[in-house]
């Protein structure tokens, strides 16, 4: 099946084939951007998708063109059953990574070798311990930051998210440059994005790709690299192993090149992060529908995507779920 005829391929020619594939709306951080102390409202457990149930709708996917699947929560590594849901999804013909705070990670690298993941991105918005607990609520930065150095000396390629907020952490941003320029990681700074659960969002809070980029330049010399349908326009150090990149969500946004689709912890397709309209799979699933009826759902849904996001214009409508809820 060619592009142009794939039920991933959506009005505007974008072929969708990377799947973020959430596993839990749990997490053991409750970072002030992301989730409330308290937490959020969790789906009940029977609606949530078991192993087999994941790996059978992932099989579809793959079976359409998705090459790519990234398993994302919450935090993926406090479900039970993370390991089980590794075994079955290394069986696919696809490229397996992983989204995680890092927290209990170490508990899985032989896991992780054997299923064939290869990347792990780690959430990690703070260099500082004290800067950490403020962020997250929790005393897990030693752990955090020792779980890296054992994922870069297993030879997992490690990169590290980082939310810059205005205000919270932006006077870090030369100290992660810093901690990147010799280690062999990529360093990723994220726009701030209006999917935090309190509802605190506001543009002035966010820290813009130029000014980050004018300020890591100001002390590096930077090579630019290929951003493909990379969410992050990337650069290289051109002294140093490290990597750079920044995902503009919010100041410059690279929506027309976005080949990703998520599927949440409680088996709902979403076309986009910040897409305001969901699509129920699991029930489908549950009916025993068959693959033709789950199919023509996902070429409805991914035909429904939006040409961009419209954040920061007065048409924007924010999603009524937050990070956790939607995969992040």
């Amino acid at each position: 099946m060619d592009k142009q005829s794939s039920p991933l391929t959506d009005s505007f020619d974008r072929h969708h084939n990377y799947l973020r594939s959430s596993l839990t709306e749990r997490c053991n951080l409750r970072c002030s951007y992301c989730m409330p102390l308290d937490g959020v409202k969790l789906s009940p457990a029977e609606h949530l998708m078991n192993s087999d149930e994941i790996f059978s709708i992932a099989k579809t996917f793959v079976k359409f063109g998705v090459t790519k699947i990234r398993l994302t929560g919450g935090e993926p590594l406090v479900r039970k059953d993370f390991p089980r849901i590794l075994e079955l999804l290394s069986t696919l013909n696809t490229e397996l990574s992983l989204t995680t705070n890092a927290v209990s990670i170490d508990r899985h690298f032989e896991q992780l070798k054997k299923a064939g993941v290869k990347t792990v991105n780690i959430s990690l918005d703070t260099l500082n311990a004290e800067r950490f607990h403020d962020i997250t609520f929790r005393n897990y930065f030693d752990r955090v930051y020792q779980n890296i150095l054992k994922l870069i000396e297993e030879g997992f390629i490690v990169k590290i998210n980082a939310v810059l907020m205005r205000g919270v952490n932006e006077d870090e941003i030369l100290d992660f440059i810093a901690f990147t320029k010799d280690q062999p990681v990529a360093f990723r700074f994220i726009e701030f994005m209006p999917l935090d659960a309190d509802e605190t969002w506001e543009k002035s809070k966010v820290m813009p790709q130029n000014e980050i980029l004018d300020l890591i330049s100001s002390k590096y010399e930077l090579e630019p690299l290929s951003r493909g349908s990379s969410p992050a326009a990337r650069w290289k150090f051109v002294d140093g192993p490290g990597e750079i990149g920044i995902i503009a969500t919010v100041s410059e946004a690279f929506c027309d090149a976005c080949d990703r689709i998520r599927l949440t912890a409680d088996g709902k397709f979403r076309n986009c992060l910040f897409a305001i309209e969901e699509y129920d799979v699991r029930k489908l699933l549950r009916e025993n529908v068959g693959d033709e009826k789950i199919i023509e759902l996902f070429s409805h849904a991914v035909k429904q995507k939006w040409a961009g996001h419209q954040i920061g214009k007065s048409v924007f409508i924010r999603p009524s779920n937050s990070t956790p809820q939607t995969g992040g």
